[in-house]
């Protein structure tokens, strides 16, 4: 993990900063002395930005600096790396506190590329590297990005079956609902999505439908299927056109559920294909989701203690203070949400270790309510993590804490 910063800047002649954007971006330079040498807009086209760094490379040694190294400014990052030009972003809270430094309110994206470029030449140990080695970090940057997506839509579409349901007929929602990741109920709302349908299928056809991809719970199922129809006589306005939707949202959530097993499948691939794989896995809660967020997000950066990795993850409490008094501690707002939401999942996850368990709790008896006391566990084992990549040892588990 390292965070490297451009400390020696005495070879630049030239400073670019590049206000990145979807269809273009604006470029600023300067040189040593200030001076502008460009202000342009420029198409998001690897001709033009091309041809504007070997326009400036004939004043010496350029140095490209970006808002956004990643997503909309890839392209113009592996421009100018292909051009042998040396690469740097300004991170965001940089730059805002940079711009209340210079004259104006105007937000203007030939106002954001000259204060790029003019922090770059006066202040360059606020700038970033940007390490474009790691092709495996980015493509999980990706592939976990996807799988966040399809899960939110995972989780909108169960949520909207589950509706339907609950609008129709509760007692059978009751029944379906807690079970629509299991593929026997996603084929039995496609085939019977209405307490109609249901009925007139029958228990045995119910069952039969149950049994290919539930063996073992078939049986039980279609009773509680059965209890629930016989819980409910009248038909509710608006079931009909139910019995339309639903199936249309149990085979979209079968596609759903498929495609993030094969994004799932890659993200494995590469993970375990990581140096960092068994280490990490190894603290109990990590598995491969969580590993490839974290590599995926914390690649090219240089942490330099623990406390810069939790305040990066957004898991560094934010105290509230007045004059002498201490108010209190609040969750940050700020740091990688990505990561933040990794860790959080993987501390509650981890409350099966026995370890983690007594720590919560702990937090738990002292007033914390349990997001907060799930919080401080993240910050905890966040530390962990620190220093197990810091010395590159497996996870030893500490002796377990007492709780208080």
């Amino acid at each position: 993990m390292g965070l490297m910063t451009i400390q020696n800047s005495s070879d630049v002649a030239v400073f670019i900063g590049l206000d990145v954007g979807k269809a273009s971006h604006h470029a600023v330079a300067v040189d040593k002395a200030g001076k502008r040498l460009l202000s342009k807009a420029l198409p998001n086209d690897e001709t033009k930005l091309r041809s504007i760094i070997d326009k400036l490379a004939i004043h010496g040694n350029v140095l490209l600096v970006v808002d956004q190294p990643a997503t909309i400014g890839a392209l113009p990052v592996a421009v100018a790396v292909d051009s042998g030009v040396q690469v740097a972003y300004l991170p965001g809270l940089t730059m805002r506190r940079v711009a209340d430094l210079h004259t104006g309110e105007a937000k203007t994206d030939a106002r954001d590329a000259a204060i790029i470029a003019e922090t770059a030449r006066t202040m360059p140990h606020t700038l970033r590297s940007v390490d474009l080695a790691d092709e495996r970090a980015a493509e999980l940057s990706m592939l976990c990005g996807f799988d966040q997506d399809l899960t939110a839509q995972i989780t909108a579409t169960s949520n909207r079956i589950r509706g339907l349901l609950t609008q129709i007929h509760p007692a059978l929602e009751r029944v379906l609902g807690p079970r629509l990741n299991h593929p026997a109920v996603l084929d039995l709302i496609e085939a019977y999505p209405t307490p109609r349908s249901l009925e007139a299928a029958g228990a045995k056809r119910i069952k039969t439908k149950l049994k290919r991809n539930a063996p073992r719970m078939f049986n039980r199922l279609a009773n509680e299927i059965s209890d629930a129809l016989a819980a409910q006589s009248v038909t509710v306005v608006g079931t009909d056109a139910a019995g339309v939707v639903l199936p249309h949202l149990a085979t979209q959530l079968r596609a759903l559920r498929s495609q993030r097993d094969d994004v799932a499948a890659q993200v494995e691939r590469l993970v375990e294909a990581h140096p960092l794989y068994q280490l990490l896995t190894s603290m109990p809660g990590v598995g491969v989701r969580t590993a490839a967020v974290f590599i995926a997000e914390t690649a090219g950066k240089t942490f330099v203690d623990a406390s810069h990795l939790a305040s990066y993850a957004g898991l560094a409490p934010v105290t509230r203070q007045s004059g002498t008094s201490i108010k209190g501690e609040r969750a940050s707002r700020r740091g990688n949400r990505r990561l933040k939401r990794a860790l959080f999942l993987s501390a509650f996850a981890a409350l099966r270790d026995p370890v983690s368990r007594t720590y919560y709790e702990r937090k738990i008896g002292q007033g914390k309510r349990h997001n907060q006391a799930i919080l401080a566990l993240a910050r905890r084992r966040s530390d962990v993590l620190f220093a197990m990549i810091r010395d590159g040892c497996l996870y030893d588990p500490p002796a377990p804490l007492q709780a208080t």
